[in-house]
């Protein structure tokens, strides 16, 4: 899929690309650079000649850049190359635990906050000499104190406000927990990206005896939150999709909680189905698990779960259980959030690249081009499901 299929990208850049993947995201930014020299590389050559073009094909678009700390812990954004002018975009993975740094002899993990601070001294090292800065967050920071409950922060707002205020005109995250938060920066970019279109594409790719239809398949959300996400999905598929709500007890509160005391079903029979259990994260993982034990209950066939980002912050032994045990088939997670090598071992797991659709994102915005086309995957998915049926045989 090369963008020239997707856009005309003959307009003049916003300015030369340059990317700035920190070191929580180098992989991923890695990836990204390498579809987007191999495109560049690929296009017609008059644009050399013109100086609306200079630095648009290189050999890389990476910028270096690092932030060493002190001894005392604090630490300082250092870029490497000029960047003025440029059209800057930076990546940074907030939820990437496997990172360290030192304060005197101790060895810390680091935070989001961490990773956030990060992102701020790059901005702050940039020092208004770029042409027009983009952060690229995938996991958006703060994103789970989206909204104010009584005498609380409000985290994820105040952050974004934070970001436009020293400079940041655009902000691509993927499948905010709430996207309302938005509304916080209502005079700059935001795009929340959905991932269901890689989530298709890998199920299909790794399971072939499948049937994308009303009596065989279908979209279960785990609870309230994600109920648009499955409705979207179920309505691209054109199959049913049925929803867990969660029963709470509010005579009482448990760490601040009112606690479930059982998930109940809403939905047509799913006897002898394959579903797909859809959810913006996985976190400990229970309520996925849960679900998915209830539904095996009611003799569903395959059990897939799908979510943008696996955080999976209580280990993997519950889903090596559940594997082991035949509650879950599959447990789909993008590259977008830190994927430890023990995760990427595990028998029932499978990757979704999304370096191509990044990649796509940012030549697409780099030529001052609407993004609309690409935020919408309905086509992608039903020519990707119809191609399917086509190879084993099904009705289209």
């Amino acid at each position: 899929m090369s963008p020239s299929n997707l856009k005309n990208l003959d307009t003049i850049p916003a300015g030369r690309l340059g990317l700035i993947p920190l070191e929580s995201c180098a992989s991923l930014g890695a990836h990204v650079n390498d579809w987007l020299v191999k495109w560049r590389s690929e296009r017609r050559e008059e644009e050399d000649s013109s100086l609306a073009f200079e630095g648009y094909r290189r050999d890389s678009y990476l910028i270096d850049v690092n932030t060493p700390r002190f001894g005392s812990g604090e630490a300082k954004g250092v870029i490497d190359d000029s960047v003025r002018g440029d059209d800057i975009y930076i990546m940074v993975d907030v939820c990437n635990y496997s990172m360290t740094y030192r304060i005197a002899k101790y060895t810390n993990l680091m935070s989001p906050d961490d990773h956030f601070q990060d992102l701020k001294r790059v901005i702050a090292a940039i020092g208004g000499k770029a042409r027009r800065i983009n952060v690229i967050m995938p996991y958006l920071y703060e994103s789970r104190q989206s909204i104010r409950k009584n005498r609380e922060s409000l985290d994820c707002a105040n952050a974004l406000q934070e970001l436009v205020n020293m400079g940041v005109e655009n902000i691509l995250t993927f499948d905010a927990h709430d996207a309302r938060v938005q509304n916080s920066t209502p005079l700059h970019g935001f795009e929340t990206v959905p991932s269901s279109y890689q989530f298709i594409k890998a199920l299909l790719k790794c399971e072939d005896d499948l049937r994308i239809d009303n009596e065989n398949f279908m979209i279960i959300s785990p609870d309230e939150g994600s109920m648009n996400r499955a409705i979207y999905l179920a309505n691209v598929l054109k199959v049913d999709m049925g929803m867990f709500y969660r029963r709470r007890d509010y005579s009482k509160k448990v760490i601040g909680l009112h606690p479930v005391v059982a998930h109940e079903f809403l939905g047509p029979k799913v006897a002898g189905k394959d579903v797909i259990i859809i959810d913006d994260m996985i976190s400990s993982g229970d309520t996925m698990l849960e679900v998915a034990e209830l539904l095996k209950s009611r003799q569903v066939r395959k059990i897939f779960l799908c979510s943008t980002f696996g955080l999976f912050t209580e280990g993997l032994e519950k889903f090596d259980t559940a594997y082991e045990k035949g509650l879950i088939d599959r447990v789909l997670t993008t590259n977008l959030a830190y994927q430890s090598p023990e995760l990427l071992s595990r028998p029932y797991y499978v990757s979704c690249d999304m370096s191509k659709y990044i990649a796509l994102l940012i030549d697409t915005l780099n030529h001052d081009l609407s993004i609309s086309r690409l935020l919408n995957p309905v086509d992608r998915i039903t020519r990707c499901v119809n191609n399917y049926k086509k190879e084993h045989g099904q009705p289209v």
